[in-house]
């Protein structure tokens, strides 16, 4: 049902108002699309390799670092609430989105330091990013699982910084 959905492109049908709008799945807002490309992404991640702290009590972590298949590298983990209100700022976390595409993370970024490049989100053939959307806001306490999927640095290259607009940045490790 969501690898489904996500491997298709990070979103529903084509309709950029889907993801906006998962309602009844997971938990309430954004877990149906949030869930990893991949069917390797478990329910309950079994390490944090690294913990970005954010704005009002917000943390990022990262579960994974891998490369996939195709050239592909995907960053998995969770975002959480930590605080005791809602967050509502997740509009830094788009990045610097397509109109109309809607709420997502695809601000997130990779820097080789050693190669000197930036990866950027990747997107599919309709501009939507491969990346957790839906997110207008956190509840107090809630967890959304989060990924994001970027072109492969060169096999030579074994750890990036990773960004997401609001949170510290972090060196994270590529396994696979």
């Amino acid at each position: 049902m969501v690898v489904t959905l996500v491997g298709c492109g990070g979103g529903g049908d084509g309709k950029s108002t889907e993801p906006r709008k998962p309602g009844t799945a997971q938990s309430q807002g954004t877990a149906s699309q949030s869930a990893a490309p991949s069917a390797s992404q478990s329910a309950e991640p079994t390490e944090v390799i690294a913990t970005l702290n954010g704005q009002a009590g917000m943390t990022l972590e990262i579960n994974s670092v891998r490369r996939d298949p195709g050239g592909f590298l995907t960053v998995s983990g969770q975002l959480k609430n930590t605080g005791s209100q809602s967050y509502k700022d997740t509009v830094a976390w788009r990045g610097i989105e397509l109109k109309g595409t809607g709420e997502s993370v695809a601000g997130a970024t990779l820097v080789d330091k050693a190669g000197k490049k930036r990866y950027y989100v990747l997107r599919d053939t309709e501009s939507r990013c491969l990346c957790t959307t839906g997110v207008s806001s956190v509840d107090a306490g809630q967890v959304i699982p989060f990924f994001a999927q970027f072109p492969a640095p060169p096999s030579t290259t074994s750890e990036v910084e990773f960004s997401l607009p609001t949170f510290a940045t972090a060196t994270v490790k590529i396994s696979g």
